[in-house]
């Protein structure tokens, strides 16, 4: 999936921008609080896709 497109995905759930890291950016959901990092490849595997969500507990 690319990422323009994922990111646009979790920010439609109501994801935000946490901080930049260094080789990933942080994003959280604010109802539940809880935080990943996303990478900054321009193409992010569906299963690394799948994990971020469910860490983000979108699913």
């Amino acid at each position: 999936m690319k990422r323009k497109e994922f990111i646009r995905e979790l920010e439609k759930a109501g994801c935000v921008l946490h901080r930049h890291g260094a080789k990933h950016d942080i994003y959280r959901n604010p109802v539940t609080g809880s935080k990943t990092p996303v990478p900054r490849h321009s193409e992010i595997k569906d299963s690394l896709c799948r994990l971020i969500r469910k860490q983000l507990n979108l699913m």
